[in-house]
């Protein structure tokens, strides 16, 4: 309880609320701010049981992509491209010429995430579903 005194000389009692509304109001932002945070999610699937063993690459026709850990970041059968347009482009021909063929991605574990999640977008994009994607054991 405080007690101030009134100029009249009176004295009177009160509680000072300000700085406990202030952290009340802090708090409540705070929650507001991080109550409808949307977390982006991409499925994929890996081995449940550490003993699962990898499968081999399959001896059908197949086209090797590489995810690089520096720029330029994509490789298209050993070469590069400076970006990406350019990258597509050769993807595309190549698989206008081969329609059949299989993709095979095989990302450096030093790679930045977002050219890998560029090529998946373009591989949706061109409807290709028959892909591996190399790790290692």
């Amino acid at each position: 309880m405080i007690c101030a005194e009134t100029p009249a000389g009176q004295s009177s009692t009160g509680i000072d609320l300000t700085a406990l509304i202030d952290i009340i109001f802090i708090v409540l932002v705070f929650l507001l701010l991080t109550a409808n945070t949307q977390l982006l999610t991409l499925p994929v699937e890996i081995p449940t049981e550490a003993n699962s063993e990898l499968t081999a690459l399959s001896q059908e026709q197949h086209i090797a992509i590489n995810i690089l850990a520096t720029e330029p970041y994509w490789a298209l059968e050993g070469e590069t491209f400076t970006n990406f347009d350019q990258f597509e482009a050769a993807f595309i021909h190549i698989l206008n010429d081969t329609p059949d063929i299989r993709v095979v991605v095989a990302a450096d574990k030093n790679a930045p995430v977002q050219p890998l999640m560029t090529l998946l977008a373009l591989l949706q994009r061109q409807q290709i579903s028959n892909t591996q994607i190399l790790m290692e054991p």
